[in-house]
């Protein structure tokens, strides 16, 4: 298993992300190769939180034209982490 901060990419902020953390839950951007259990203990290891529930989405690079080149934006994975009642991760 990789080590638990190549796992966890970064907090991703956005509107609904912060609507959703209301509801105990937050967007994290992780690893493409780690899987649900690898992301679970990464959280509950580095934020000291328990972990009630864990939703993935895969993300295709987009393609993208700068000036007469063609690029690929990177492909990535996010993930949506319910914790459980009453507890929090700080965000800076």
């Amino acid at each position: 298993m990789p080590e638990l901060h190549y796992i966890i990419r970064g907090i991703r902020q956005t509107e609904k992300g912060t609507r959703i953390a209301a509801l105990h839950q937050y967007v994290l951007q992780v690893s493409p190769q780690a899987s649900k259990g690898d992301i679970k203990q990464a959280v509950e290891s580095l934020f000291n939180v328990s972990v009630r529930k864990i939703n993935t989405q895969c993300y295709e690079g987009k393609w993208r034209r700068l000036t007469r080149q063609l690029g690929r934006r990177a492909s990535w994975k996010k993930a949506i982490v319910t914790l459980a009642k009453g507890q929090t991760i700080e965000l800076k």
